[in-house]
């Protein structure tokens, strides 16, 4: 079950639901779409924090992404969400949602939806059970899920400029839970060795990530108390965390 740190999170968590359900009932949806990422992961239990976009990665063919969009944009449209951008040629989309309440501006009404392709063959893939949605859906393993998360946050940045303190937090928190990782996503999303990345890990770690960006980035993700006793320790705890694993290699 996804953790609300703020009670003014439960409506976005609603609208979450509300779509990943329209979702995995569209029978066109079905092959083509298999859920990853935060929300995923924190539905499932494996991540305790919350998280506030819908990440698939994309079965069907480039031929079918148009009809796969007119799929999506029909969910939307019947849903009552408001389009406010996307991608001319891939599957990305930033919805709007109307909050509710007098205070309703303070709060977030948007959410991003995506889909990746193609699909990294090493990428494995399993139907699990999403009891609050009363729903199965394909999804990434949990082993796979971890190899993506490792990797994402250097690709991230190397791609957008960006890094995102979640990352962080998540491949902390995959560590602590003894998860294991997929090794040969890490190998093609890479293109190098497990000790090679590990060690450029590291520096990147060390390098780029300040207490201030984790700071922005998870004050909003985490319980207050969460928070509190993450921040102080979350970047030291994974890059020693890092090298225990290069160590280990």
């Amino acid at each position: 079950m996804m953790l609300l740190p703020n009670k003014n999170d439960a409506l976005h968590k609603a609208w979450l639901y509300r779509l990943l359900e329209a979702i995995a009932d569209e029978n066109g949806l079905k092959g083509a779409l298999y859920f990853k990422g935060g929300t995923c992961a924190a539905m499932l239990g494996w991540l305790d924090r919350f998280s506030v976009d819908l990440d698939f990665d994309y079965a069907g063919s480039h031929a079918d992404i148009p009809a796969t969009r007119k799929l999506l944009e029909d969910i939307f449209k019947r849903l009552g969400l408001e389009v406010i951008d996307s991608s001319k040629n891939g599957l990305q989309y930033f919805l709007k949602y109307r909050p509710t309440g007098s205070s309703a501006g303070a709060f977030r009404n948007t959410l991003k939806i995506e889909a990746m392709f193609p699909l990294f063959t090493a990428s494995l893939y399993q139907p699990q059970q999403f009891v609050e949605i009363d729903r199965i859906l394909t999804c990434q393993t949990k082993e796979t899920m971890f190899a993506h998360k490792l990797v994402a946050l250097m690709d991230r940045y190397e791609k957008t400029g960006h890094i995102a303190g979640r990352d962080i937090y998540d491949i902390h928190h995959f560590f602590m839970q003894g998860f294991a990782y997929n090794a040969e996503v890490i190998k093609q999303r890479s293109q190098k060795e497990l000790k090679d990345f590990f060690t450029d890990l590291i520096a990147f770690v060390e390098l780029k990530v300040s207490d201030k960006l984790i700071t922005e980035d998870l004050n909003s993700l985490l319980s207050p108390d969460k928070f509190t006793q993450m921040r102080k320790i979350l970047k030291r705890e994974t890059v020693s965390l890092l090298r225990h694993e290069v160590e280990a290699l």
